[in-house]
């Protein structure tokens, strides 16, 4: 079973992008427990862990799209290191401020926006990158490692970070965060893969943007995942974002709590990762979809209910790995079905979903917790999935066919 899910690292390239991209998200993980312990500290309210993710995920607007059709165009690998260079910069400019005492909640939100839109325009480029590191039976096992790395990330720096605030303060772990992007740009340096004709044809924006958007509605293939993200982003994800509040105001465990929740959720993430794809082989992958999907709204109702941390962590184990299920079925049903000159177009507009619907989410979820609690809004969230689930089963079944349903070549359409 562990052959077929780590068997892409046996390509170079992939092995050595995977690799930069587990320091980044190390890095990143860091930087967000350390900012979710900074807001929730210096304000006590946790509306600013909404903003916050508003400020981070909203300029996917501008960027998914825009950075999918450059994505199309150029060599993805250069694309990728041009956004990291800026998202080092501006993860200084955090540290900076940080520990020069010039830090405010205003600040790391504009800052947020500018690193979100960095970030959401290299994510359709790395995601558009994959199938060409590995073979076509490779991508479901690849697109699980990607989710593997950002978790073990979860892990790593969650736990890294309780150990820097412990002893010092958060602008280290913003420092440390823009070392990681550094290292990205570097390493993409040595990443090949096969080459692509250069288009001829001049760049226009907005057109090729909407003509990606009409060729994901034309497959239902691309289309039903991209609306599920969002479905997903919009109930479901926001317990991400309320972490530092269940921690610190609910369950009372302080800054140790938050990176043990994170940890946890990281742990059963990777542990998903890691089993999921054989465990997709041996069934199928609507059927590791629909049971992932399902765990995940008991485990988001166990987590709400949990009384204690200890509780709390098991939960999340369990929630992390059902998660990444989720994200990895829907994000590998998007790969296989795109058609071929447009994935990157496509894929930027499963990465817009999400990037619409879960700050959406935490800003909604985030405001209702501040008067009925956090506790209440995660268990209204989990019955909500329930729900949801239970409608698209029984009334929608063609949703679950069209997803299940794996192309033997990649779509290419007449006018390719």
């Amino acid at each position: 079973m562990a052959t077929a899910s780590f068997a892409p690292l046996r390509h170079r390239s992939f092995a050595l992008s995977l690799t930069s991209s587990f320091v980044s998200s190390t890095g990143t993980w860091m930087q967000t427990v350390a900012l979710g312990v900074y807001l929730t500290e210096t304000t006590h309210n946790a509306v600013w862990l909404g903003l916050l993710t508003v400020c981070a995920w909203t300029p996917a607007l501008i960027g998914a799209p825009l950075g999918g059709v450059i994505a199309d165009r150029v060599i993805r690998q250069r694309w990728i290191q041009a956004n990291n260079f800026v998202m080092a910069l501006t993860a200084s400019a955090l540290a900076t401020a940080e520990l020069t005492h010039h830090l405010s909640p205003q600040l790391a939100c504009y800052l947020a926006i500018v690193e979100g839109l960095c970030s959401s325009a290299s994510w359709a480029a790395w995601q558009s990158l994959l199938p060409d590191l590995v073979d076509r039976d490779e991508v479901f096992a690849a697109v699980s490692l990607s989710s593997a790395q950002f978790n073990l990330g979860r892990i790593i720096g969650p736990l890294l970070a309780g150990v820097t605030l412990a002893f010092g303060s958060p602008g280290i772990c913003f420092a440390i965060n823009a070392a990681s992007f550094v290292f990205v740009v570097v390493i993409f340096s040595f990443v090949r893969c096969a080459h692509r004709p250069k288009p001829t044809t001049p760049i226009r924006i907005w057109s090729e943007t909407k003509h990606g958007a009409k060729r994901a509605w034309s497959v239902k293939g691309c289309r039903y995942p991209i609306l599920a993200i969002g479905t997903v982003a919009l109930i479901a994800s926001p317990f991400i974002a309320l972490v530092p509040a269940m921690a610190i105001q609910t369950l009372h465990s302080g800054r140790i709590g938050v990176s043990w929740l994170v940890t946890a959720q990281g742990v059963g993430a990777v542990i998903g990762a890691v089993t999921l794809p054989a465990l997709a082989r041996r069934t199928s992958r609507i059927a590791v979809l629909r049971g992932s999907v399902a765990t995940v709204a008991l485990a988001l109702a166990l987590y709400g209910l949990a009384p204690t941390l200890a509780l709390a962590v098991a939960a999340l184990v369990l929630l992390g790995g059902a998660y990444v299920g989720t994200l990895t079925g829907l994000n590998t049903a998007v790969q296989l079905h795109a058609p071929t000159s447009e994935r990157s177009r496509i894929l930027s507009l499963y990465t817009l979903s999400l990037s619409i619907f879960y700050p959406l989410g935490a800003l909604v979820q985030a405001a209702i917790a501040k008067t009925w609690g956090v506790r209440p809004v995660t268990v209204g969230a989990a019955v909500l999935l329930a729900l949801v689930l239970g409608f698209v089963t029984l009334r929608r079944p063609a949703f679950w066919r069209e997803i299940a349903v794996t192309p033997n070549e990649p779509v290419v359409l007449l006018a390719d």
